[in-house]
């Protein structure tokens, strides 16, 4: 397996004009995330999104301004900072002012459509960033580090025991927020029996870690099962079983700044240590001969990956395929290497599950839950890749 992968060296022949790739995609990225604000049962003019958010930010810079101002008096006049700052408001007021009259909005914004903006869309689209990223992110690193690229972020029992702590907060009517933080709990539960009980077995590590994770994900699932076996079949079973397919209708802002601290907290160690895991494929002596620990190395990177996979379904539920198809749509665009798959990884899959969300809440008049869209969508894809592959073989 590790002969037909190609070096990163070989990836940089193949696949030249990165950077020009990487900017293409963020651009995709910025242009989904502009339609998504307009699309939806509330359909809205995107002249008009652009405006209220365009206006927003100048009113913060205003603020911004005025409080600078305030700071600068007690200081010497005619201070740098404080021209910048007038000058930087001048150019966003004239910039306003300029697409106020040539942009095809209505130029005024009803209340209806700023709450629907700021209180219902604008969270739901920085969940879906925020969870895509994070699960794309993490089942390339977990398919870096246990070297198989049929492993998914849900390997070790993230998910399985994230199930689990949401249905326990159901079926107590424990509220809401109890049912992320349940979530988010149990699958870092789920994640850490695996790992001690890879630690009490002998062999390689790698393959105890993952029969491990299939052990206690079967372990949870099964206790889940019991619980809607249980439940009440009025409300209970039919909350429990939504959830379990995933969704981001209900997601607060609360859960974005929750979510999106943990998120930022995992995926900062795995972008830095992305050239590492290249010499993970290597293999384990030539990595040892290069002065990396690789236990170490494997142990922060599993601790980074599940803390990302256990957040994001803590406030989305399950969504599977995620974190399986995006870093194989990375690496057929930007090669092997993953001081690039790391980055592509959490570009490309904020865009997917952002598309996803917008045809689960416009394609039916009830939302679709994640789960069953992205099974369609990406199950697809991933045949397709799997038989570009054996071509390229």
């Amino acid at each position: 397996m590790a002969d037909a992968v190609p070096s990163p060296q070989e990836t940089e022949r193949r696949l030249p004009n990165y950077r020009l790739r990487f900017v293409l995609l963020i651009l995709a990225a910025v242009a989904c995330i502009i339609i998504s604000f307009s699309v939806g049962r509330y359909s809205l003019n995107i002249a008009d999104v652009l405006l209220i958010f365009l206006s927003a930010f100048y009113s913060a810079g205003e603020t911004a301004v005025e409080n600078a101002e305030a700071f600068l008096s007690i200081l010497p006049p005619l201070s740098p900072l404080s021209g910048i700052l007038w000058i930087s408001s001048a150019i966003i007021s004239w910039i306003l002012a300029l697409l106020s009259q040539i942009l095809p909005g209505s130029g005024t914004v009803d209340f209806a459509t700023y709450s629907v903006l700021f209180n219902i869309r604008l969270p739901r689209i920085l969940a879906a960033l925020l969870v895509g990223a994070a699960l794309s992110t993490a089942g390339a690193a977990y398919q870096g580090m246990f070297q198989n690229p049929l492993v998914s972020p849900d390997i070790l029992g993230a998910s399985a025991g994230a199930g689990f702590g949401a249905a326990v907060a159901i079926y107590f009517y424990l509220g809401t927020g109890a049912i992320t933080s349940l979530a988010f709990v149990g699958g870092l539960i789920a994640v850490g029996a695996a790992y001690l009980i890879s630690r009490l077995t002998k062999g390689s590590a790698t393959l105890s870690m993952v029969l491990a994770g299939i052990l206690i994900g079967s372990l949870f699932s099964a206790a889940t099962s019991y619980i809607k076996l249980v439940a009440d079949t009025n409300d209970q079973l039919p909350a429990i079983t939504y959830w379990l397919m995933g969704s981001l209708a209900s997601v607060t802002m609360d859960d974005v700044y929750f979510a999106g601290t943990v998120i930022l907290l995992g995926l900062i160690p795995l972008y830095l240590l992305r050239w590492r895991m290249n010499v993970l494929t290597l293999g384990e002596d030539e990595a040892r001969s290069m002065g990396i620990n690789t236990n170490m190395l494997r142990l922060v990177v599993i601790i980074c990956a599940t803390l990302v996979t256990a957040v994001s379904v803590s406030i989305s539920g399950i969504i599977g395929w995620v974190g399986l198809v995006i870093p194989h749509f990375s690496r057929m665009v930007f090669g092997y290497d993953y001081r690039r798959i790391i980055p592509a990884s959490i570009v490309m899959g904020a865009a997917f599950l952002l598309l996803v969300d917008d045809f689960s809440r416009t394609i039916a008049s009830t939302e679709v839950p994640l789960g069953i869209l992205t099974a369609f969508v990406g199950a697809p894809i991933f045949a397709y890749l799997l038989m570009m592959g054996g071509k390229r073989s």
